[in-house]
């Protein structure tokens, strides 16, 4: 009966062993490089990583307000589960450029990111860059790009060019933006968080529907004839993407 017990316990022993080994393996493992919106509940929940760092990198005459970078903790702190966020902003010296395609974006972010995902706390990864993005036409400018799980870039150059520089109005664009990127790694519109009801805008890609919401498709690229910047206070998130957020973990 004793050594019943004692391979008894040895077995299990083993078993923890391995599960603990599986846990650390899919740590090791935890990839930056996926598909928009893939770590959705990661950021969202707590049930893998408590905790978010920041990494801000700036080209030189890019660097964001520092208002705009506390406006997208509160978001995170209001939206999601994770109560302790780092930022860290870091100035980079590359060779600029008039334009940039997403892969010019992701070449730059190879090349200088630093911080990834470990233990307990998830790396997200923030560039504000000069020029523009190639996707944008004489009747309609990009003003971010999310293109990973973990990435996005704010064209800041462009977006200095629509608020004139003035600090309040910058202030207000730069934040809205950095939330409305921000979103969609959590996987909204239907990136990898999935909708409870249906409100994406399927002509304009992962936007809602609804006009006034931060997920509205101007608020990423912006055609001049759109005035949400003109008001005074950052766009929130509808009802319907909040009831999404809510349903894949976050608040």
């Amino acid at each position: 009966m004793k050594k019943c017990i004692k391979y008894f316990l040895l077995i299990s022993l083993l078993i923890v062993s391995c599960q603990a080994d599986d846990d650390v393996k899919q740590l090791e493992q935890y990839s930056h490089l996926r598909e928009v919106g893939f770590s959705a509940n990661d950021i969202l929940s707590n049930n893998f990583f408590e905790t978010i760092f920041l990494e801000v990198l700036y080209v030189e005459g890019s660097k964001p307000n520092d208002e705009s970078l506390n406006n997208l903790k509160s978001f995170i702190l209001e939206r999601t589960f994770k109560s302790n966020i780092t930022i860290q902003t870091r100035l980079i010296d590359i060779q600029t450029a008039s334009s940039y395609t997403t892969d010019n974006i992701r070449s730059i972010e190879d090349d200088y990111r630093t911080k990834f995902s470990s233990e307990k706390e998830i790396a997200i990864f923030i560039l504000f860059i000069n020029g523009t993005s190639s996707k944008s036409a004489e009747d309609s400018v990009v003003l971010g790009t999310s293109y990973r799980n973990t990435s996005f870039v704010i064209f800041e150059e462009t977006l200095s060019s629509f608020s004139d520089n003035f600090e309040p109005n910058r202030i207000l664009m730069e934040s809205t933006v950095l939330r409305h990127e921000f979103s969609h790694l959590l996987g909204l519109v239907n990136l990898g968080t999935p909708m409870v009801e249906d409100h994406q805008d399927i002509e304009n890609g992962a936007h809602c529907i609804v006009e006034d919401c931060l997920m509205f498709n101007q608020i990423e690229k912006s055609n001049g004839r759109w005035n949400f910047f003109n008001q005074d206070k950052i766009p929130q998130l509808d009802a319907f993407c909040i009831e999404d957020l809510k349903a894949n973990g976050g608040r």
